[in-house]
């Protein structure tokens, strides 16, 4: 390559000038790729399916596409699903029919972001997948079972794509660092082994994050008039590099169900990582601190009812603070809600209670229950019978307040956590006196 080559190839990012087009130099998915595996042996038996290519960025979706159309006897359309329309593909349909007609040449259509597919293209598209006029391969970060159009999903197979191992990495910046056409070989640069290691590890398992760290490591070097990348440089690198996290994607999904499961499982430590993962990727506070107020009546309920309270307050002082000063707030509750005794009778109660009213309907009101403001109502008999609590020491042993078809049915069923255990005790008392007082053999509650 000479120096107008490479000056014209270096406009492109590191990572687009390393990817491999040979089905040996990929690197991870060894689930895959590896001797004997599936994909890899239709892709050396060239007899690809359509697919859709599944996992987080730079695990390799778009260099695998490319491998593919290489390293078979097909024709490589790129095609996005945000830009493209349908004009554009029935073109691409229209050129594959003559391709594969006077040619014997297949098309791999490789679609971008496949998610982003709307009726129409898939309308436009489906036909032809089916009868093998082009190959879809499709790629996507998001969950094809809700991101994909089941139609297009039931004629294609998914292949789950892994974040690349920490070795894997290095071997991907290794290869940048000795190649001098299309790496950064040219440069002469030296790379400490600790920044090669920080790369590979703090990447996450994405090769265009890496490389992309790299690339930006060297430039840094250069601009310092340096012939070494330290680790300084690479953590600066890094930290200009954004988080994994998409507000409508599934990512954001997992991460907000790992917070509520560290809470739940009272790891405060676990619940707060997962609560900055959040704040750093720039998800909205007030989202979280709606989550909080669900979990604490949901998920601690009376085993601390001050829960709810640090749950408003928190809501409450964020919304008068602001960012960054309300993140204190925030992370407090955070942490008083994981350390928290947990509770979910009370969800389990109105739960059962909904469960009766829908299977019973609107069950009659028993008279003595009713309000009896006017004479021709006391001779009914609303109110008859009723007896005042407070005129019995703040409890009628004996009463019952259910309609009669539901009388002995338990609800609320107190955990032995936190201030619910005394709750349980005081209940199973007062309803062991009633039942004492109208003779009824209830059967005992189950344990909690």
């Amino acid at each position: 390559m000479d120096l107008f080559e490479r000056q014209a190839e270096s406009s492109s990012p590191l990572a687009d000038r390393m990817r491999p087009s040979r089905l040996e130099d990929v690197v991870g998915q060894a689930h895959l790729l590896g001797d004997g595996h599936i994909l890899a042996r239709a892709i050396r038996a060239d007899r690809i399916p359509s697919m859709i290519l599944w996992g987080p960025p730079g695990t390799g979706k778009t260099t695998l596409a490319h491998v593919i159309a290489s390293e078979t006897n097909s024709i490589f359309i790129p095609f996005s699903a945000v830009l493209g329309g349908v004009p554009e593909l029935r073109k691409i349909i229209a050129a594959a029919k003559e391709q594969k007609s006077y040619y014997g040449k297949k098309t791999i259509l490789f679609v971008d972001e496949i998610h982003r597919f709307n009726k129409a293209q898939q309308d436009a598209l489906l036909p032809h997948v089916e009868n093998g006029t082009v190959t879809l391969v499709g790629a996507t970060t998001e969950n094809p079972s809700f991101a994909v159009n089941s139609a297009l999903l039931s004629r294609a197979r998914v292949f789950d794509l892994k974040p690349l191992e920490p070795d894997d990495l290095r071997t991907l910046l290794a290869r940048a660092l000795e190649d001098d056409d299309h790496g950064i070989g040219h440069t002469a640069q030296q790379v400490d082994d600790d920044a090669l290691q920080a790369i590979a590890e703090n990447a996450r398992g994405d090769a265009r994050r890496a490389l992309s760290a790299l690339e930006l490591s060297s430039d840094f070097a250069q601009s310092a008039g340096v012939d070494r990348v330290t680790v300084a440089m690479v953590q600066e690198a890094l930290a200009t590099q954004t988080l994994l996290y998409d507000k409508s994607g599934e990512e954001h999904y997992n991460v907000v169900s790992a917070f509520i499961k560290s809470m739940r499982g009272s790891d405060p430590d676990a619940a707060v990582y997962w609560l900055m993962r959040m704040l750093e990727a720039g998800e909205e506070p007030l989202f979280v601190l709606r989550r909080m107020l669900i979990f604490a009546s949901e998920d601690i309920g009376n085993a601390d009812p001050r829960a709810l309270e640090v749950a408003v307050n928190a809501d409450a002082t964020f919304r008068r603070l602001g960012m960054p000063e309300g993140i204190f707030a925030i992370a407090q509750c955070c942490t008083y809600l994981a350390s928290a005794p947990k509770s979910n009778a009370s969800y389990k109660a109105w739960k059962a209670a909904q469960a009766d009213v829908r299977e019973h309907g609107a069950l009659p009101v028993p008279l003595k229950l009713r309000n009896a403001p006017t004479q021709a109502m006391k001779s009914w008999g609303y109110g008859e019978g009723y007896r005042y609590p407070h005129d019995e020491s703040g409890f009628s042993s004996g009463e019952t307040y259910l309609p009669d078809a539901l009388l002995g049915r338990r609800y609320y069923k107190p955990t032995r956590q936190g201030l619910e255990a005394k709750i349980r005790e005081r209940l199973e008392r007062l309803r062991g006196a009633t039942e004492a007082a109208d003779g009824s053999d209830a059967p005992p509650e189950e344990e909690s």
